[in-house]
């Protein structure tokens, strides 16, 4: 959290909020945090805990409406229920379908599949060859940005134990890279011993 506010920050140099959203309790072991110390550093951030929100904050809110079945409840099949009906009443069915497709994805984390299809009765999500490859294609672009996001977390930190700080410019260009090139950087820089040698590494890669 830390990082994304430095970045932020560093790009837009205006305020930044922050809340994480939880969907679902993690494991009891693990302890929810809302800040981050180590030393002299300080930074805290909202956390908001959707199995203890009100159902009627999102049920009322149709941009909220798929988040719905993940709130607090006592009874969660009547829950179920009162967002199918919610999302029935959507008039324009384009929303409809969206709004439908998003609440049984989110659904999913709390309610069996059999359970979410008997209220939904799948009329909205489209078992289509189409539906299927877009979700697909979907699926892999977003596996693709994950392991490309994680590979210049690593990089960035790999490089500045090697060689201290990078500069704005620096890492830009090494945001701007390919997962491939990426990948090579993070060989390459176990030989860099300065600044100058990841600059010039970098002016290597331009036509």
């Amino acid at each position: 959290m830390l990082d994304y506010w430095v970045r932020l920050h560093r790009r837009y140099r205006l305020p930044v909020t922050q809340v994480l959203v939880l969907l679902r309790p993690p494991a009891e072991e693990r302890a929810i945090e809302s800040e981050f110390r180590l030393e002299g550093t300080r930074h805290q951030y909202q956390v908001v805990r959707l199995w203890e929100q009100d159902p009627a904050i999102f049920l009322n809110d149709i941009a909220l409406l798929p988040l719905a079945s993940l709130a607090a409840t006592e009874a969660p099949e009547q829950l179920l229920t009162q967002v199918a009906q919610a999302v029935s009443k959507i008039e324009a069915s384009e929303l409809r379908r969206e709004v439908a497709t998003c609440t049984q994805l989110l659904a999913g984390l709390r309610f069996k599949k059999s359970l979410i299809q008997q209220f939904f009765r799948g009329e909205f999500m489209k078992e289509s060859v189409i539906y299927q490859e877009i979700l697909q294609e979907g699926l892999e672009q977003g596996l693709e940005r994950g392991r490309r996001e994680g590979e210049f977390t690593l990089v960035l930190r790999l490089l500045t134990r090697r060689v201290g700080m990078v500069s704005p410019e620096a890492e830009a260009q090494i945001q701007a890279l390919s997962l491939a090139q990426l990948e090579e950087l993070g060989e390459a820089l176990l030989d860099f011993s300065s600044v100058a040698e990841l600059t010039a590494w970098l002016q290597s890669l331009q036509p």
